[in-house]
């Protein structure tokens, strides 16, 4: 065994501290664990609870949780007079008064950074969107409670089915 001086090992510490800053500035997805985690709500029973799934992965691996609500974008509804775009941003403040006031509870026994972010489309297009643009890790939703989802697939097996990420679906 070929015994290395000081400087020897110094250089090699100097090298990988250079590597590590060329790879520092590079995107890497699930790299010693997870930095950013996707949750999509939307107010029902099921997505909060993914949302309180997913923000104890946060909580564990010191990651942000980011909650998405897709905005539904109904051009149809909106033409015959539904207030539309209202309904939706009632939903979204609802949601993140929901999301403030389990905060303010847990406050000192529970902590998580997160975001809340909207995005608008369909639930599957506009979490993917979400994903991309977060740069997510693992994505977080809660099982479809509709009985038509059984024929042509929920949002939970259509982002399982991607496979661009790791998929946590919550009961």
């Amino acid at each position: 065994m070929a015994w290395r001086g000081p400087s020897d090992s110094l250089a090699g510490v100097t090298e990988q501290h250079e590597q590590h800053e060329r790879r520092e500035h590079r995107f890497e997805r699930g790299t010693d664990g997870p930095k950013v985690i996707v949750a999509g709500v939307d107010g029902s029973d099921s997505s909060m609870r993914a949302a309180a799934y997913a923000a104890g992965l946060a909580r564990r691996q010191g990651a942000l949780l980011a909650l998405v609500y897709v905005r539904p974008v109904m051009t149809a509804g909106a033409a015959l007079g539904a207030p539309v775009a209202e309904t939706t941003d009632e939903i979204a403040e609802d949601l993140v008064q929901q999301i403030r006031e389990a905060t303010e509870r847990l406050k000192g026994i529970f902590e998580v950074r997160w975001e809340f972010h909207t995005f608008p489309g369909d639930p599957y297009n506009g979490l993917v969107t979400a994903a991309d643009e977060l740069k997510a890790d693992a994505v977080v939703v809660g099982a479809s409670e509709q009985a038509g989802h059984r024929i042509i697939g929920s949002v939970a097996v259509r982002l399982v089915k991607a496979g661009r990420w790791p998929v946590t679906v919550v009961p």
